[in-house]
């Protein structure tokens, strides 16, 4: 995920348009303890404003808005934006759920959604958008140096120190996405879109076991660490090497 769609402390940006304030209050409460920051705007002229400016990661799009409704608000972001968007329908509104997805809807739910069902669709219309953004950089993909680390996708290669690394596909994935972001913080909701091939429960804690088998292999003290450090609250960051470790 790019550096964009990254809010302070990690945290990924999403925007829910929709006037139904009850539901945004839901959705929020329900996405920031999975590491997501959720801006919201009850009108569709205001929400087409805060598209364009807020760099979000996703947006979650009501068809039915005052001032602008949401297929009008699509067809107006698609001239300028790419960000993935899902929309919500009204049960059995086909012919809209059709013109959203002509229009450029990334996917789609009725209203009637379950907040695991939304979970779902909005990991998997992220992690789309990473994919595809990496096929666009990775054409001639630069290896990446951290400290004593290099790390080369060209070749799927890392070493420590001039030493080859063994390392599991995840860790691999996962390494990389920490030192092409070294200095930021990745939320473990961010690392799981990234490196994920599977759906994630609500506390899986398989991202902690994963760092803690990486640590291992770079010789790494998470009290004192070369290279992740853990910020709490947040998740993990790669340390470049001229800065301070956590406390």
């Amino acid at each position: 995920m790019s550096g964009k769609d990254q809010s302070p402390a990690g945290r990924t940006k999403l925007l829910i348009v929709d006037d139904d304030e009850k539901l945004v209050r839901l959705l929020r409460d329900y996405l920031q303890p999975f590491g997501y920051q959720v801006d919201a705007v009850h009108d569709g002229r205001q929400g087409l404003a805060a598209a364009l400016d807020g760099d979000y990661a996703a947006i979650i799009l009501d068809i039915m808005l005052p001032g602008l409704n949401g297929l009008d608000l699509l067809r107006e972001l698609r001239r300028e934006s790419q960000t993935p968007v899902i929309m919500l329908t009204a049960l059995g509104d086909e012919p809209d759920r059709i013109a959203g997805l002509e229009i450029g809807a990334d996917d789609y739910l009725p209203k009637t959604f379950s907040t695991r069902e939304l979970l779902a669709r909005l990991r998997a219309v992220i992690r789309r958008s990473i994919v595809t953004s990496k096929q666009r950089s990775d054409a001639q993909p630069a290896p990446v140096s951290v400290g004593g680390l290099w790390i080369d996708p060209a070749t799927h290669t890392a070493t420590l120190d001039d030493r080859p690394l063994s390392l599991t596909p995840v860790e691999y994935d996962m390494l990389l996405a920490l030192a092409r972001s070294a200095g930021r913080v990745k939320s473990r909701e961010q690392l799981l879109l990234e490196i994920a091939e599977r759906d994630f429960e609500s506390f899986d804690r398989s991202i902690d076991v994963h760092v803690s088998s990486l640590r291992k292999k770079l010789g790494d003290d998470s009290r004192s660490p070369r290279f992740i450090e853990t910020v709490r609250g947040a998740g993990y960051r790669m340390r470049r090497p001229d800065s301070e470790p956590v406390a």
